[in-house]
């Protein structure tokens, strides 16, 4: 699953895609129908990447991609975010077994399943991302067919001599009236 560039915009509902950076802000595109191109303010808006984002876990934290690789392995049974918090709690306890009940709130849960409606349509949903160990070991291997494919540079190479530079122009000082 490749989330990157996928973002959360702290005040406003939904996600963004992270199209590029301005000197105002960075402009970001809702991912729901309407397609809505913002200018999010540097310094005054808070930004969460969905790759960096975990849920309290009782011994670890969990990672947000594999609570939404649990959820789209759960095909049947997932809840509406609108759902009750009863169902949304049981829910949560399937897919993310190990979270904190204390910590991880109900809105919290419903902001993940709602988050998860609207990604799983998209097409990073069943990208791999990069980072993994499969891409890890081809860029490995283009980067040791760079270095094969690089000239070296010939032995008989010479620094510049000093005659080869320009000469240096002498300090005189002038002696009036002596």
């Amino acid at each position: 699953m490749n989330l990157r560039g996928i973002v959360a915009v702290s005040g406003r509902p939904g996600l963004y895609k992270l199209v590029g950076q301005n000197k105002a802000g960075y402009v970001l595109e809702s991912l729901d129908a309407q397609k809505v191109k913002i200018v999010a303010n540097i310094s005054t808006t808070k930004l969460a990447s969905l790759e960096d984002i975990t849920v309290y876990g009782q011994e670890d934290d969990l990672k947000l991609v594999d609570v939404l690789a649990n959820i789209a392995a759960a095909k049947g049974n997932i809840p509406d975010a609108k759902a009750d918090a009863s169902a949304l709690k049981s829910f949560f306890n399937e897919v993310a077994p190990n979270h904190d009940d204390e910590k991880v709130y109900t809105s919290d849960m419903k902001k993940i399943v709602s988050w998860y409606h609207l990604l799983k349509e998209l097409p990073l949903f069943s990208e791999e991302a990069p980072g993994t160990e499969e891409h890890e070991a081809v860029k490995a291997e283009e980067k040791a067919e760079k270095k094969a494919k690089a000239t070296p540079k010939p032995s008989n190479a010479k620094a510049p001599s000093k005659t080869a530079q320009p000469a240096k122009k002498a300090n005189m000082t002038s002696k009036k009236g002596v």
